[in-house]
């Protein structure tokens, strides 16, 4: 669940915690691009991924056109741009944040790093 179920707005992630050493980390981390997108995008981007990017495979097992999976991929890219664009719109708040001085450069690397999925 990435969406509030109440308002619709993006839920941001507060705390991760370690089974295996219960180590927790608490904060506000954003979801990566991919698990922004609807269940029904990352459904597709799964089966892409497990079809070997073979369309029409992946046509034969969605049990849809050809067509329609090229129009379903379409659709699928538009909403990875959208986030993609989104992050990048996040990346220069940091930078002006960082040039202003209202967070240190640590911090704002470190934002980046996580925007990125380098974290």
């Amino acid at each position: 669940m990435t969406k509030c179920l109440i308002c619709e707005h993006s839920l941001t992630i507060q705390s991760l915690s370690c089974e295996a050493c219960q180590t927790t980390f608490n904060g506000g981390f954003k979801f990566p691009r991919l698990a922004r997108l609807t269940l029904v995008h990352q459904q597709l981007a799964e089966s892409l991924i497990l079809h070997g990017g073979n369309l029409k495979e992946m046509a034969v097992s969605l049990d849809v056109s050809y067509p329609t999976l090229k129009k379903r991929l379409l659709e699928l890219s538009q909403a990875l741009i959208i986030e993609k664009e989104k992050d990048k719109q996040s990346i220069e708040r940091i930078l002006q944040s960082m040039e202003s001085k209202s967070i240190t450069a640590q911090e704002g690397i470190k934002l980046i790093r996580e925007i990125n999925g380098e974290l």
